[in-house]
């Protein structure tokens, strides 16, 4: 038998002619009936024709090759199952390649170099940028690199620092990766990973290190390396003007490994070199005292450059400490300086040697923060001329200038050829000693000159002095060598220690296999998806079937989709489409595919399975079986369309002759629901919810209870859909015919529910007429010497909302007695909470409206009456009497159940009204007020309020000169502190607002970073309100608790937009850095066990 659900589908869908209408609405011209008539025809005579065959089985519809997607309605359509020839789908086969490939892994071949002549890349651990780019620079001078590499072996062995070195060295010199980890290196060092250094203290600590290593080697070459290369000599003369003598200290020469010269106000490295040789008048306070003249003298001081090492370091002082702060600020100007250098000039005496330098390196720092920011280095092999970007792992050629070819970014760039003289036209320039340079030949040299904002280290290398073995190859074949005893390898000349040569050249060996296997997997991958690919086109191609042509075999749809989407398919399966009987039915037409034999052959010959259902496997008995179910969801759709036309008439009360009870609710349910084949579980239980627990019938003025009465034929007819469908309990409750009584049971009880509701809502009537002005919550006037009570205010709440007839389901207010007793305390039986204040106001006595609980005097009527109906004892009450005294000082010496109400504490309008002239109005209250107990409770709140921790307070942005009066007022209040607050910063009538999270211990500081962060304005800029106070902001150290902002307090923050906008993020870093690592350095690691400062 064919399901319900197929039936349905066949009945709707066969007859349909185009394969492009899958989502397209019947028409009314559309041939709906041709395939109901076959039904109709089968079932009646029995019989099944050949083109009742081709109908049914949709043979007939043509082959599809337009379609968007695989049609169901169509067993000729193959449209779809492969994307088009350059699409490309998510996942299986058709999805890209290079999402194959990432499925393979890493591609080892990536992390190759370039080429043979592309220098190596380090990687950064995490804040290593520092320690890479000197490295870099250090490795990239050929001189030291090869001093590294002449040390001895044992020599290595007692030196961890000066071994990893050298491994590192001779790793970017010969590996074939295209980045080496640095972390052996680092760990060595026992450097923090995680904090970001100075590049510049670095290096010379580094060099201090390293001169300390290498004075264990016997190599002259390799002892001296870091003085020969980076050592030069300066002397600090101070001279008298009166003697013309010379200090004793003067003679004395100091060493230094890089000259610091400051950048800021100064444009040039000329302008900075000429400031650093200035000569410094000693005059007035700062004369100096001669030893020759034997008193204090005016005098000269100065820097006097006596030797210039071969490479010579330049330290850009772009970190200036502001005191006012205690931090360090970057200097972010341009400086320029040019790619050759001529020192001859600067010298204290006339070399002999021409001291011209050419640009070798420049350190960059990117970043407008001291304490953050990045460093790479562009660093020139004096080989090839090529200059090279080193940034971290990564390393771009950038041709033959620092900056790349035709360079204009914002921060660095070439910017003329100029002269390497100042341009004098006299034929001699005078050197510091004021000795004359012929520079006739030098007035028609032009040298090339580079300006950037981020410079932070110049190198200049010697020019005449040419480096020993220099070769622009740094991977080719070795040879073995002995030097000194010590085995080495031969590369280009250069000596290696053969020990970490052999290990580099057996690691680059097993990385060569490593990328060979990658990338035969890949070919072999890459073939095989291809090899499918073409496999799924070319059956496909094969497949289709002209209409009504044979022979041609049925196979599953579901497996044609996987076959052609997977890339290792399963074996054919075509038992979902097979009936009981082993053929073909008909209610899996939409299941399945026409495939050509051909098609077929290539298919089961490859993959195998089955079973196979060619195109004489239709089953009959299904087709038999089928037409009864169609011809019988027909009549019964007749049927229920007949019956939907009698319910609605039941429903709008057009049918008096009525036999049977059932629920309205369900009947409107079933008028609803769409016509189908058969009934639906929605079908049964049409009296459920007219039977009551006595399985009686339930009275209708229970809720949900509502009956019609239907015919005795409409009846049968929802009994036997009821009974199909639930045959156990069809009805859902037993029959109910139009003389059924209702349960008495539940008459009764809806009786006694009815009545109770209609007394309560009389007692609450009466109430509200009882207590009229206070349920409305009219100020009461309150007249001098007269009795009152008074009452929690959240009991008098809670009654206002249970009595209130628009309000359903409050809850019922507590005891009268229960609330009185908690407003006593244990200790003494007094009154714990003060009465409320006072206000005149129209020439009366009130009480002042207050937003927090507190207490609500009532009159003693209301009082009494509310004891009757609310179980309260009239001498239990708390009496409150108003007094008027015109001698304060009697009032105030008394007890302290007083509350004053002074005429100064007044508004203007109640000052006017105020008839009784100078004095004051208090209440005396019995039992009194507790002193001793309020203030323990206050007390203890007020150390709760004044140790609040991540709470929220919401802040809110005003733009312009003034704040509105009216958000002034409502930030007087405060928010609630257990809501939930949105973080987002959101839109308000006047301006944004955002929720912070702060403690008590937060600064004023701390508040105004927070606001700068989430709205842009500088802390400068910030004027802070709570209600109408400016809260005092000079003392940015004061803690919110000592200004007076507590848990959920609102602030207005006003834009002063006085001084300018700047970024957060330096200061944020440089906050962040003062707290967590002020002044660490490089403390504790090697590089401080043994440090000389070499800085001049």
């Amino acid at each position: 038998m064919l399901p319900q659900r197929t039936r349905l589908y066949l009945y709707c869908r066969m007859s349909r002619p185009s394969t492009r209408g899958k989502n397209k609405r019947h028409r009314q011209g559309d041939d709906g009936n041709g395939t109901v008539e076959i039904w109709r025809k089968i079932h009646n005579s029995g019989v099944v024709t050949h083109d009742d065959m081709n109908q049914l089985y949709m043979i007939w519809k043509p082959v599809c090759s337009g379609c968007r997607v695989n049609s169901k309605d169509n067993p000729n359509c193959f449209c779809a199952l492969v994307p088009p020839l350059n699409g490309s789908r998510k996942s299986g086969l058709w999805q890209k390649m290079s999402d194959f490939l990432e499925g393979l892994g890493h591609d080892p071949n990536k992390d190759l170099r370039a080429s043979a002549n592309s220098p190596a890349g380090l990687t950064n651990l995490g804040a290593t940028c520092y320690a890479n780019s000197i490295l870099q620079c250090l490795y990239m001078n050929q001189s030291f690199r090869e001093g590294i590499f002449s040390v001895e072996q044992d020599v290595l062995q007692q030196q961890p620092v000066l071994d990893q070195l050298t491994r590192l060295f001779v790793q970017l010199h010969i590996s074939k990766m295209a980045f080496i980890d640095s972390s052996p290196f680092v760990r060595t060092l026992e450097l923090d990973n995680g904090v970001q250094q100075d590049s510049h203290e670095f290096l010379t600590l580094l060099l201090s290190l390293l001169e300390g290593c290498l004075s264990h080697s016997k190599v002259p070459k390799a002892r001296t390396i870091v003085q020969d290369l980076f050592r030069g000599s300066v002397s600090h003369v101070t001279k008298c003007s009166q003697c013309g003598r010379d200090s004793e200290a003067s003679s004395k020469m100091e060493d230094f490994y890089e000259l610091e010269l400051n950048v800021k106000g100064l444009k040039s490295l000329d302008e900075s070199l000429d400031e650093y040789l200035t000569v410094e008048e000693l005059n007035g306070d700062n004369q100096y005292f001669c030893e020759s003249c034997k008193g204090r003298v005016d005098a000269t001081r100065s820097i006097k450059l006596r030797t210039l090492p071969k490479i010579l370091n330049f330290q850009l002082k772009r970190y200036i400490f502001l005191p006012k702060t205690t931090t360090k600020k970057k200097v972010n100007s341009a400086f320029s300086f040019p790619a050759e250098l001529d020192m001859r000039h600067r010298m204290s005496e006339l070399s002999e040697f021409d001291l011209v330098y050419d640009l070798s390196a420049v350190l960059i720092h990117k970043g407008t923060g001291a304490n953050s920011g990045h460093y790479i280095a562009h660093i020139k092999d004096v080989n090839t001329g090529q200059w090279w970007e080193f940034d971290d792992e990564h390393v771009t050629n950038l041709g033959c200038h620092p900056f790349g070819e035709g360079s204009s970014n914002s921060t660095s760039k070439s910017i003329k050829n100029e002269a390497i003289h100042s341009g004098s036209s006299q034929g001699m320039i005078a050197d510091s000693n004021g000795n004359g340079l012929n520079v006739s030949h030098l007035q028609s040299s032009r040298v090339e000159t580079f300006l950037s904002t981020d410079a932070y280290m110049l190198m200049y290398h010697l020019k005449h002095t040419k480096n020993v073995g220099e070769s622009g190859s740094v991977i080719c074949g070795a040879r073995h060598n002995e030097r000194e005893g010590v085995e080495v390898a031969m590369q280009n000349g250069t000596s290696l220690p053969f020990h970490i040569y052999d290990e580099i050249q057996n690691f680059n060996a097993s990385y060569d296999e490593v990328c060979q296997q990658y990338s035969k997997m890949k070919e072999f991958e890459l073939g095989r998806i291809t090899g499918r690919r073409q496999e799924v086109r070319s059956v496909l191609a094969e497949a289709p079937v002209q209409p009504l042509e044979q022979p041609f075999y049925w196979i599953s749809s579901e497996w044609l989709r996987q076959w052609a989407d997977n890339i290792v398919p399963n074996p054919l399966d075509n038992s979902p489409v097979q009936c009981s009987h082993g053929k073909v039915p008909v209610s899996k037409v939409t299941s399945m595919k026409r495939l050509s034999a051909k098609a077929w052959d290539m298919l089961f010959s490859k993959y195998g399975g089955g079973p196979t259902l060619s195109h004489d496997e239709h089953c009959l008995d299904c087709l038999i079986h089928g037409a009864k179910t169609v011809v019988s969801a027909d009549s019964y759709r007749d049927r229920r369309d007949s019956m939907k036309s009698l319910a609605r008439d039941i429903l709008d009360g057009n049918c008096p002759d009525g036999k049977f009870y059932i629920s309205r609710q369900w009947l409107q349910q079933w008028w609803k629901r769409k016509v189908l084949d058969a009934p639906s579980e929605a079908d049964a239980g049409p009296t459920a919810a007219i039977s009551c627990p006595h399985d009686q019938l339930l009275p209708e003025q229970a809720p949900g209870a509502k009956r019609v009465l239907i015919p005795e034929s409409f009846w049968l007819f929802l009994y036997e859909d009821a009974v199909s469908v639930k045959p156990g309990d069809p009805l859902g409750g037993p029959t109910f015919s139009s003389d059924s009584e209702q349960c008495s049971l539940c008459s009764n009880e809806l009786s006694e529910v009815a009545c109770f509701e209609d007394s309560l809502r009389l007692v609450k009537q009466k109430q509200r007429q009882n207590h009229e002005k206070l349920f409305q919550a009219k100020s009461l006037p309150l007249s001098l010497n007269c009795k009152y009570f008074l009452v929690p205010s959240s009991w008098i709440s809670n009654w206002r909302n249970y009595i209130n007839p628009t309000l359903k389901n409050s809850d019922k207010p507590e005891t009268l007695d229960g609330a009185i007793d908690s407003l006593l305390c244990e200790k003494h039986s007094q009154l714990l909470e003060r009465p409320p204040e006072l206000v005149f106001r129209r020439g009366a006595i009130i009480q002042k409206e207050s937003s927090v609980g507190g207490l609500t005097i009532v009159s003693e009527n209301d009082w009494k009456r509310f004891c009757e109906e609310w179980g309260g004892i009239e001498t239990k009450g708390i009496s409150a009497t108003i007094d008027h005294t015109s001698n304060p000082g009697n009032v105030l010496a008394g007890s302290s159940e007083e509350m004053l109400t002074c005429k100064d504490q007044l508004g203007t309008a109640d000052k006017m009204n105020y008839e009784n002239g100078t004095g004051l109005v208090f209440i005396k209250t019995c039992p009194e007020v507790c002193e001793n107990c309020i203030g323990e409770r206050e007390s203890c709140e007020l150390m709760q309020k004044l140790n609040y921790s991540n709470e929220d307070i919401c802040v809110i942005l005003v733009r312009g000169k003034e704040v509105p009066r009216s958000m002034l007022e409502a930030s007087k209040g405060s928010v609630e502190t257990d809501r939930r607050v949105s973080k987002r910063s959101r839109k308000t009538k006047n301006g944004s607002s955002i929720s912070l999270k702060v403690s008590a211990s937060t600064t004023l500081y701390q508040l105004k970073m927070m606001i700068w962060e989430s709205f842009g304005v500088v802390k400068e800029n910030q004027i802070l309100h709570k209600g109408d106070r400016i809260i005092d902001s000079d003392n940015e150290g004061a803690t919110l608790v000592d200004v007076n902002i507590f848990a959920g307090d609102q602030l207005i923050v006003r834009d002063s937009e006085i001084h300018e906008n700047r970024d957060i993020a330096d200061e944020l870093c440089d906050d962040k850095k003062d707290l967590q690592h002020t002044e660490e350095g490089f403390r504790g690691t090697l590089l401080t066990a043994n440090v000389s400062s070499q800085v001049v």
